[in-house]
């Protein structure tokens, strides 16, 4: 099995919208319609009630994204679209990787937790969770150093960001 690896983005979107159903295929659509692919995709709850904010990252140039942002705006329930690349800003993702861990390579692998400050989260008699939270070259990193251990399962969440200060 090969490990995903991402790559760093190089643009990123955050857009609030309303909570309403259908709002997470309309801007789905105008992707799909425009040809975009997204890198990845957070939805969730954000510090308004009955709003949500989506964290979209994209592999594009500049000039697309600020034309699929003007798209967005256009968009019933959309209500704001920000382009976070333009500034300074924070981006996490979360990775939960099971790998397999007889207990003799264990400590090597607790080493490697350490050093990313990671968590172990579940030990099986010969598995182990590690749940990894940060930046995309961060969680790659921590991948590559896996590699000699067998993976047997990874999810990551995608991209979440915000602007950076006031």
């Amino acid at each position: 099995m090969s490990t995903p690896y991402r790559t760093t983005p190089t643009q990123t979107l955050s857009v609030l919208v309303q909570d309403r159903p259908g709002v997470l295929q309309r801007v789905a659509g105008l992707f799909s319609r425009r040809g975009y692919n997204m890198d990845s995709l957070s939805v969730g709850a954000c510090e308004e009630e009955g709003l949500t904010r989506m964290t979209i990252v994209l592999s594009c140039e500049t000039a697309a994204v600020t034309q699929v942002a003007q798209q967005l705006r256009k968009l019933m329930d959309v209500l704001d679209v920000r382009h976070l690349s333009r500034q300074p800003m924070v981006v996490r993702e979360l990775l939960l990787i099971k790998l397999q861990a007889p207990p003799e390579s264990r400590p090597e692998l607790l080493s490697l937790v350490e050093t990313f400050r990671c968590s172990v989260i579940d030990v099986g008699q010969a598995s182990i969770v590690i749940q990894v939270v940060g930046d995309v070259d961060k969680n790659n990193a921590l991948l590559r150093l896996l590699e000699p251990y067998e993976l047997l399962e990874l999810t990551r969440t995608g991209a979440t960001a915000m602007s950076r200060g006031t």
